[in-house]
């Protein structure tokens, strides 16, 4: 069984949390049933960014990255308070551990910057949140990627990233692909209707 981890920073887009239970979710019980997601919050309850709570399964105090195959990591928005958990040095060190041990890590949006705060895309090719004058795309370059800033989903070794929510599916899917094979990943998107 494949473990993905999705670390839900408190302030959360919960459209972009929601692929990734959703495709890893209808593997296990449609596809080829080799996948499993856990929840992990920063907080024991967390407020998405559009004000609705949740209850993640564990907190990330919890839990080891040995335990995991895969991180998987939404956006969310400042106002909501998405970058005082997401950039928190337990956070940054978790993703780093992920990247040390050749881990897949797969965001969408803004969940880039965490992974770009933690040093991990320093050198390497990632993209983010491309509209409002690229600020957010310009601030992953300061933290040493080399930002594609028109490709809708970068992959660069063991890292996906994607520039905004409209990307969300693609990114599950591609973590879904690097967990099980090709032919699974179509099978699933067949059954979940994205593809005839």
């Amino acid at each position: 069984m494949k473990k993905v981890c999705l670390l839900l920073p408190n302030g959360f887009e919960a459209v972009e949390a929601s692929v990734f239970t959703d495709v890893i979710g209808w593997n296990k019980d449609e596809g080829d049933g080799s996948t499993q997601l856990v929840t992990v919050g920063t907080r024991k309850e967390l407020k998405c960014t559009w004000n609705f709570t949740v209850i993640p399964e564990k907190v990330i105090s919890e839990v080891t990255v040995q335990e995991f195959d895969a991180l998987a990591l939404p956006g969310g928005f400042e106002e909501a308070g998405f970058y005082e958990d997401a950039f928190r040095p337990d956070v940054l060190e978790f993703i780093r551990e992920f990247d040390r041990q050749g881990k897949i890590i797969a965001s969408i949006c803004v969940g880039a910057l965490p992974l770009g705060k933690s040093g991990i895309l320093q050198g390497r090719q990632a993209t983010t949140y491309n509209l409002n004058n690229r600020k957010r795309q310009l601030q992953l370059e300061a933290m040493g990627a080399h930002v594609i800033p028109d490709q809708p989903v970068v992959r660069d070794g063991n890292v996906i990233t994607s520039f905004n929510p409209s990307t969300a599916f693609a990114v599950a899917f591609d973590l879904l692909e690097s967990l099980t094979s090709t032919e699974n990943a179509n099978n699933v998107k067949r059954l979940m209707g994205f593809l005839a």
